[in-house]
């Protein structure tokens, strides 16, 4: 018997494609298979039998090989990809690939049998009496274990956030069902995952990037196979497939690292609540500084917000002050007054932290006779100047070309090169000339790139044996420092003159973060900001009222804005080794869509990118807004269409980026 099988494969095309398979096997969607593609094999996926076809019979492919026994995405998961490859403008094949582990995206791998689940029970090693705000939290979401429902889960800093997702999560295993923890960044893992095991026991499982493809299929499986209850991931592991998923809590919601920046470009966050609603079931997101757009769903109550407002424990919010450096010296960055608090509080035997969200010894090396400044050849932009110990060297932050230091100026031969600015490794050496009996770490990108570095810092941390901290933005998130009393934000000034709108969030968020990590315990926790605009309104708010009227705040200047989330983006990047074709490209495409472009939909550029050159290419942009989701949706599946029949497109790379967390 003759069947006729839409195919998806790994290619960037938007169609599937029909092949025929003379065989009485049972096949079902979600199942790999092997067929014929220009002159070669490859994997597709199965996505529906059909029973007609425009082509005919004769000149229609037959199908190699059916992989798998059964399906590796679960209906569930199917529908999700196929709604994500519709709502993203993405070729169907990529999503579904992209869903898969690399090892069952290259080869046509059989998939282990299933073994039984772990009957062990569950078994609570430490349990903690929650206080009030907390147990009503964990009652509200039980109660919803039968079906669809988004929580808001608003917590300060310290307030136990992750000790309402446990005992939620004990209730659910009751039920035998699984859920599905994501977490912004792979750094954040480790410290989730040593919570969990001390109450669940091996029952979990994770997937995120740090991986080997072995180890994370595995992860996959197990997940799969109801052998793990718990899976503790990054972004893509919302892909995963589950048996019995009863639950998803995505800790740290604002934070951008959950959308894709290249590629596929989706946002997890909004993935998963998508994916609670398809399979019915309830999400929980937490943060103490929830993004705008989660703020306003919540407002319109959409979401339920579930308050924690008040520190567990005996621990209080910690003190703010700013530190007015308008005409002061400073030393490395360093003001007289924050390093005499360090100085005070290393005397009392607490840990201090000293934020800078800058890598590296300085952000520009200049020639002091020219004025000549390193800068990138790959890239438009300059070269950071890094020096530690053992090695100095110039980097791009931006395509990670790295370059010994030149002797003398390349212009005119001046041996007097300058490192301008400060970074963490400037700061680092700074704060080690200052207190040098005092161990110091610095964790940033550069000191955790070996890895388990970064688990080892934060046990030296944990068991006391660093008392000063010197970090960028990885220190910030999430992680519980006991014994640190004070906290120094050397720069708070970036965000609130970015030309991103989003730039002040993002900087209300940061601010509120790192600020949370002091006092989180007994001791009570100061926080020194320094800042040339200490009367900024937008700083003056957070700091003496709280994050929440600071975004509501915001929200308001978004109304009067018209920016998301009251209205909606889409950005179209085009890049080319060529400077000129990406912007000719997307002003060829935007003559081209005015025709078909309704009154609720405004193009704006194309302009350059704000890093023109990058890697190598050059890069321009076109923005479509539009108070109309569904009106931008459908100008965009006709936009596609025109860059499917444009010659140019074949002489730029192009993407489409909806709902763009970055756009300057």
């Amino acid at each position: 018997m003759t069947k006729l099988l839409s195919i998806a494969l790994n290619k960037h095309v938007y169609t599937a494609f029909d092949y025929q398979l003379d065989s009485n096997e049972t096949i079902l969607p979600g199942m790999r298979v092997t067929v014929p593609f220009r002159n070669k094999t490859s994997v597709g996926i199965i996505l529906e039998e059909k029973q007609s076809t425009s082509i005919a019979l004769h000149k229609l492919k037959k199908i190699i090989s059916i992989v798998d026994s059964e399906p590796l995405l679960t209906p569930e998961l199917l529908t999700l990809c196929l709604w994500a490859a519709d709502y993203y403008h993405y070729p169907i094949g990529e999503v579904l690939f992209h869903a898969l582990p690399i090892k069952l995206r290259r080869q046509p791998t059989k998939t282990r049998k299933k073994k039984d689940a772990a009957q062990t029970q569950t078994t609570l090693t430490k349990k903690i009496k929650l206080n009030a705000t907390q147990a009503n939290a964990v009652q509200a979401i039980t109660t919803a274990f039968d079906h669809f429902q988004c929580f808001l889960l608003h917590g300060v800093t310290g307030s136990g956030k992750t000790e309402v997702y446990l005992q939620t999560i004990e209730q659910l295993l009751k039920q035998d069902k699984q859920a599905l923890i994501l977490v912004p960044e792979i750094a954040l893992t480790p410290q989730m995952i040593e919570r969990f095991n001390s109450r669940f026991e091996q029952r979990i499982a994770t997937i995120h990037s740090g991986l080997n493809p072995t180890e994370r299929l595995d992860a996959w499986q197990k997940a799969k196979s109801d052998e793990a209850k718990i899976i503790i991931g990054t972004r893509s592991a919302i892909f995963t497939p589950f048996k019995k998923l009863g639950l998803i809590i995505i800790d740290e919601e604002h934070d951008s690292s959950f959308k894709q920046q290249d590629g596929f470009r989706y946002s997890a966050r909004d993935l998963a609540i998508t994916r609670a609603y398809f399979e019915n079931i309830p999400i929980m997101l937490g943060s103490a500084t929830p993004s705008l757009e989660t703020l306003k769903n919540a407002k319109e109550n959409k979401y339920v917000t579930l308050s924690l407002p008040e520190r567990v424990g005996n621990a209080i919010h910690p003190s703010y002050h700013l530190i007015d450096t308008r005409g002061q010296y400073l030393e490395n960055g360093l003001s007289r007054t924050l390093i005499d608090r360090i100085s005070m509080h290393l005397q009392q035997g607490n840990q201090v932290l000293i934020f800078l969200n800058r890598r590296g010894f300085s952000p520009i090396l200049q020639c002091h006779a020219c004025g000549f400044i390193a800068t990138c050849e790959r890239c438009e932009a300059s070269m950071t100047f890094h020096q530690t110990k053992t090695k100095t060297y110039l980097q791009c932050h931006h395509c990670e070309t790295k370059l010994q230091i030149m002797p003398q100026c390349p212009h005119c031969n001046a041996t007097e090169l300058t490192p301008i600015g400060a970074g963490t490794e400037r700061l680092e050496t700074a704060l080690q000339q200052h207190f040098p009996a005092i161990p110091i770490v610095r964790i940033d990108r550069d000191s955790t790139e070996r890895k388990e570095s970064l688990n080892d810092m934060l046990e030296q941390i944990q068991q006391g044996h660093r008392q000063i901290l010197v970090g960028t933005q990885i220190l910030a998130k999430g992680h519980h420092f006991p014994n640190v009393t004070l906290v120094g934000v050397i720069n708070a000034d970036n965000g609130f003159f970015s030309n991103d709108f989003r730039a002040t969030e993002k900087l209300g968020q940061l601010l509120t973060q790192v600020a949370g990590r002091a006092g989180r315990a007994e001791k009570p926790g100061e926080v020194y900001i320094q800042t040339h605009h200490p009367e900024h309104p937008l700083l003056k708010t957070l700091i003496e009222t709280n994050y929440n009227d600071f975004a509501q705040s915001l929200l308001i200047e978004r109304v009067e804005s018209n920016l998301p989330p009251y209205s909606y983006f889409a950005l179209v990047h085009a890049k080319s080794f060529d400077m000129k074709k990406p912007e000719l490209f997307l002003k060829k495409l935007k003559q081209l869509a005015m025709p078909f472009v309704s009154e609720q939909i405004k193009i704006q550029g194309p302009v350059l990118s704000p890093i023109t050159k990058r890697q190598g290419y050059y890069r321009a942009q076109l923005l479509l807004q539009s108070n109309h989701r569904s009106a931008l949706h459908q100008t965009l599946t006709k936009l596609i269409e025109q860059i499917n029949q444009m010659k140019s497109a074949n002489t730029v790379k192009w993407a489409l980026d909806i709902d763009p967390v970055e756009i300057y």
